[in-house]
């Protein structure tokens, strides 16, 4: 059944796009998040896991609207990407992908828990890791094809995934705490909010 969007489904949106901007920037304040693992620095950025829980709590739509309206205040140059970026050139630099796919994660983890009756933990940790699949799909590619074209880097698809190992880890981890947190939570938020 459509509906409108409603002023508490905004202010939950609201809180998503703040919730994606702390969670891109962590490590900017807190630098002894990053973790170096195997001579790279691992930053713990929660984007992924509030995209996730976007939609598992706030459904396709609202999770959806919330991702978009992070990714345009981001463009029009408020500092809400990754190391306090702006603009719309982040979303051309090899990670922009990922930016991007954050609104497919939130429709994507929003549908599915929708379509699901029974929200148990296991249903709910199958759904967040699909979340991260999707993330990582079109993030990797994404910047396979922007360094192997605009920026003129010359990387195997192969390689760009090897690359994104650790943070495709980590990801994991923080995909099954939200699914952890989603079926904790899903009594807590409205149903004319979040769809379940």
């Amino acid at each position: 059944m459509n509906r409108k969007i409603s002023t508490t489904d905004l202010c939950y949106s609201a809180i998503f796009i703040c919730l994606m901007a702390i969670g891109a920037n962590i490590t900017f304040w807190f630098p002894f998040l990053a973790i170096p693992i195997g001579g790279v620095t691992v930053p713990l950025s929660f984007q992924t896991f509030f995209s996730i829980l976007a939609g598992l709590l706030l459904g396709k739509r609202v999770g959806t609207l919330a991702m978009i309206g992070y990714i345009m205040i981001g463009s029009i140059g408020v500092p809400v990407f990754a190391q306090m970026q702006a603009g719309p050139f982040v979303l051309f630099s090899y990670t922009g992908g990922f930016l991007i796919s954050f609104i497919f994660v939130a429709f994507v983890t929003g549908y599915l828990v929708e379509r699901s009756q029974v929200k148990t933990t296991k249903k709910s940790m199958i759904i967040s890791l699909i979340g991260v699949l999707v993330n990582y799909i079109i993030g990797v590619t994404y910047m396979y094809l922007a360094m192997n074209t605009w920026l003129g880097l010359s990387i195997s698809y192969h390689s760009a995934w090897l690359s994104m190992a650790p943070f495709f880890l980590k990801d994991i981890v923080l995909a099954l705490i939200a699914a952890v947190v989603l079926v904790k939570m899903v009594n807590l938020i409205p149903r004319r909010v979040s769809g379940l």
